[in-house]
């Protein structure tokens, strides 16, 4: 008896016109045209000074980088080398990082705050030669390179004795230029390390062609022009803030206001003093913009537009953010490192040129909730989650799968992962489970390892997260599947309350939900924490409250 046939793929494909891809270097696809079209326009600026007076202009980004590459080069840099940059987010940062693409290397991305054993981990994978970083971290630099061993150098952006320094040593040497031949299709340009929430974090290869791409699929839904104001809060290190705070902004001739870490007071101010036209965050930002009070003590008049990305943002969340800001709705995107990152955002709004206007247009509303529309040149199909070789039907949730010329290359060294990714026909599992509705918008619901299975339902972690942080009384909230004595798996909330709710109780949370949900998603536990462990993406490290879980038990 024959085998059932499986059905023809049901293919979504993005309504706007295919980009060509871009086979440039980074630093060319980044920085050529604004440098060449406006090169005393300031590209970047020191947030963290309250003058204002510490920037870098174009024309010197572009000078600065060149210079970078060649001192590199003298010092040993070659093409294939990966070099380490660990790092704050600061004005230097994109020198270094064009400055090491330029003379061909690949650049590992690094959490600041990791320890020096999680630093000596990813040097030793990704066989980085080469660190650079900054004083206050080098002694974890230090200790990282010792343990690997095979460290040829490590600079410092400012001062250390013993070591050379980015801006007093490279930036003032006279080395020719390399001339490095790059192929933007195989050669590395990135290399950053997955937060690790769904396993052992791996070295995700991006080339220099996947992340050119990438800005030019962006462009079309989420435009930038020059005389933006972006403000850079988020990390470089992730691939969000490299794409969204960094390469995007500087290729569009925008100005990128950065500070090194967040604080709200600092981060209002930033947004205050150097007139902020564009946030890029992520929810648990959103969250402050909507609810903390000290929001109101500042002048944010000039934001033109949000927009979350990196984990979901509730469609109720979002609308009390901008009803607050007396803004047009957030809007989000969507995607993952190992996509360059995006493959769909909703439509900020159109440019409009008109003399004296505002820098966009409205372009309509976009459904709550939703993460957006595909990219060009982007496929997409929704995979049943009870078999994952055929697609769900229209509406149906399924597991997000994604083709287009923003995939990555593989993970290093680590051909099994990779294939257990990507699929023989190019198609990446993402992981996420999501729908799309009759007009292409796409809703993630959550991780397909993260939904809570109670007696067969499927509870979704996030939806009880956003409906817990619309209770006045809540500051931050994380959900997670726990076994009762039953062995059922049951919803449990980790709940931050606001300083002044301090006598609320489980009793009071767990009511909250009931009323609002199906029988079968109400909370069966609730317990008070200090803090929500998140990544520097925003994410809900869910896996450290279960590993809590497991080591109480």
């Amino acid at each position: 008896m024959d085998s059932p046939s499986v059905p023809a793929p049901r293919v979504h494909r993005s309504e706007y016109a295919d980009v060509a891809v871009v086979d440039e270097p980074i630093h060319e696809a980044v920085l050529d045209r604004s440098t060449a079209t406006h090169p005393d326009a300031v590209a970047l600026i020191d947030g963290t000074d309250p003058s204002g007076a510490t920037f870098i202009t174009y024309g010197q980004l572009d000078v600065r980088h060149r210079t970078l590459a060649a001192s590199l080069a003298a010092a040993g840099v070659r093409k294939g080398d990966v070099l380490a940059l660990h790092s704050p987010n600061s004005i230097l940062y994109p020198v270094v990082f064009y400055g090491a693409t330029r003379a061909g290397a690949a650049v590992t991305t690094v959490h600041p705050l990791c320890t020096a054993e999680e630093f000596a981990k990813q040097l030793a994978d990704s066989s980085a030669r080469w660190i650079v970083t900054v004083s206050p971290l080098l002694e974890t630099a230090r200790r990282a390179a010792e343990l690997v061993g095979c460290i040829e150098e490590i600079f410092v952006c400012d001062r250390a004795e013993g070591h050379r320094s980015i801006v007093h040593d490279l930036l003032t040497a006279d080395a020719p230029e390399p001339a490095v031949a790059i192929d933007p299709g195989e050669d590395i340009a990135v290399l950053p390390y997955s937060s690790g929430t769904t396993g052992v974090p791996k070295g995700v290869m991006l080339t220099h062609r996947s992340i050119a791409t990438n800005l030019a699929q962006l462009h079309p839904l989420i435009p930038m022009v020059p005389g933006e104001r972006i403000l850079a809060v988020l990390p470089f290190f992730h691939i969000y803030g490299l794409t969204a705070l960094l390469n995007a902004p500087l290729r569009s001739g925008a100005t990128v206001v950065v500070l090194p870490r967040f604080d709200l007071g600092q981060f209002l101010g930033a947004i205050e003093k150097h007139r902020i036209t564009g946030l890029y965050v992520a929810p648990p930002i959103v969250l402050a913009l909507a609810k903390h009070p000290a929001v109101a003590q500042y002048d944010l008049s000039s934001l033109e537009y949000v927009v979350s990305a990196a984990a979901p943002l509730d469609s109720r969340l979002a609308a009390a953010c901008s009803a607050r800001l007396k803004l047009p709705p957030v809007r989000q995107a969507y995607g993952m490192t190992e996509l360059s990152p995006g493959t769909h955002a909703v439509p900020l709004a159109a440019v409009d040129p008109s003399p004296g206007s505002q820098l966009r247009s409205s372009r309509g509303d976009p459904n709550p909730g939703t993460v957006g529309k595909l990219l060009p040149s982007t496929e997409m199909r929704i995979l049943r989650l009870d078999d994952p070789d055929r697609d769900a039907e229209p509406g149906e949730e399924g597991e997000i799968a994604i083709r287009g010329p923003q995939v990555m290359k593989g993970y290093l060294g680590r051909p099994d992962a990779t294939a257990a990714l990507i699929d023989a026909e190019g198609w990446v599992h993402t992981g996420d489970v999501g729908r799309v509705d009759e007009n292409g918008w796409l809703y993630v619901v959550d991780r397909v390892k993260e939904l809570i299975k109670y007696k067969g339902f499927q509870v979704a972690p996030a939806d009880l997260e956003a409906l817990l942080l619309t209770h006045p009384a809540i500051a931050d909230a994380a959900v997670i599947g726990v076994y009762d004595a039953d062995g059922n798996e049951v919803p449990k909330a980790f709940v931050v309350r606001q300083p002044s709710a301090p006598d609320l109780g489980a009793d009071e949370v767990m009511a909250y939900v009931a009323e609002r949900v199906a029988p079968y998603k109400k909370l069966r536990r609730v317990e008070f924490v200090g803090r929500v462990p998140r990544a520097a993406s925003g994410k809900i490290l869910r896996r450290e409250l279960r590993q809590r879980e497991k080591d109480e038990a």
